[in-house]
């Protein structure tokens, strides 16, 4: 084999490790990615059925209801224009309140309830998720222009 023919072939196999290499850093990021949507996008249908995102606002006072196995909860999200209704199963952070800021993660069941695998609740007096807190003002600006 000639010198300039394996230069060729050792080029070729450095190029076909790269694009595997960077098809599984790919895959990986795609696997991996989770959009946030407000309560009033995914009311909308915006939000994937079936998929993994986040849904972000306010845990509306006097939702949160335990059964007897002491770890289901559901409660309800609002970004104050709309609710979603929201299932988790596990234990709930230490600051996770009624009338406070929280950001779920999970799927959309086909029948509107969100099946939460993980619960984030803000982390002090004055914190709420930049997502959530957007949301949420969007969601006031909404409802006030519809209110005049």
């Amino acid at each position: 084999m000639k010198a300039r023919s394996k230069r060729l072939m050792l080029v070729g196999g450095g190029v076909a490790l790269l694009v595997a290499a960077v098809a599984l850093v790919l895959s990986a990021f795609q696997q991996n990615l989770v959009f946030f949507h407000t309560p009033s996008e995914v009311a909308e249908g915006k939000a994937p059925t079936g998929k993994t995102f986040r849904v972000g606002g306010m845990v509306e006072d006097g939702s949160i209801k335990r059964e007897a196995d002491g770890l289901t909860v559901s409660f309800v999200i609002t970004d104050t224009a709309k609710v979603i209704p929201v299932s988790y199963r596990g234990t709930l952070p230490d600051l996770f309140k009624e009338g406070k800021g929280a950001v779920v993660q999970g799927k959309l069941e086909a029948d509107g309830t969100f099946r939460a695998s993980e619960v984030l609740a803000k982390h002090d007096e004055n914190y709420m998720p930049p997502e959530a807190a957007h949301a949420v003002e969007q969601a006031s600006k909404a409802a006030a222009t519809v209110s005049q």
